[in-house]
């Protein structure tokens, strides 16, 4: 399952594009940031196999906003992509200004850690 929150991220205050192919980061990578996808896909990998296809809308890379842990995946652009990148001082203000955001945060992780079941 991913997580979608559609809009949050049309304005967001810092972003990047991603050319089909490129990386956004490797499985074992340390992580600041989170993503939001504004337009675009990317899949996530791990151990070079698709876990999950993410389009508009969705949130990846948030489990190291969370935790500090290393990436458990791969993130590969599969289209020309832009990203809204979250730090986690970005993270912080989203959970202070929209509560839902936190709740679908850990909706998301939570249904993945089900599907891995």
């Amino acid at each position: 399952m991913a997580l979608k929150v559609p809009g949050l991220f049309k304005n967001a205050q810092k972003t990047m594009q991603v050319d089909a192919g490129t990386e956004v980061f490797r499985e074992g990578d340390t992580g600041a940031e989170m993503y939001g996808i504004v337009s675009g896909e990317i899949e996530l990998r791990i151990d070079g196999r698709v876990i999950r296809t993410l389009g508009a809308d969705d949130v990846f890379g948030e489990m190291a906003i969370v935790d500090s842990a290393p990436r458990s995946a791969t993130a590969v652009a599969t289209t020309d992509t832009m990203l809204a990148v979250i730090n986690r001082h970005r993270f912080l203000f989203l959970v202070q200004e929209t509560p839902t955001f936190a709740l679908q945060v850990m909706s998301a992780m939570a249904a993945r850690l089900r599907s891995d079941d």
